[in-house]
């Protein structure tokens, strides 16, 4: 959703994240494979499910199978 760890934690540490509907201000909190999240971008709301993990980080392409897009909304 963001290229850099210091952009998500900081989008954290703001509120514009959810996980399974309750707000996360911790940027360390856990995330599970199941997990849904909602994050509020610039002008967007995207809403994702975790689906899996990788071992090892990677591009943008090979994240994308890591979760499902359930919705967005400008």
């Amino acid at each position: 959703m963001v290229k850099a760890r210091t952009s998500a934690a900081e989008l954290v540490e703001k509120g514009h994240v959810r996980i399974n509907g309750a707000r996360e201000t911790s940027p360390g909190h856990a995330v599970k494979i199941g997990d849904v999240l909602t994050i509020a971008l610039d002008r967007t709301v995207r809403v994702l499910k975790v689906m899996a993990f990788n071992e090892r980080r990677g591009d943008a392409a090979s994240a994308r199978v890591l979760y499902e897009e359930l919705g967005a909304r400008n």
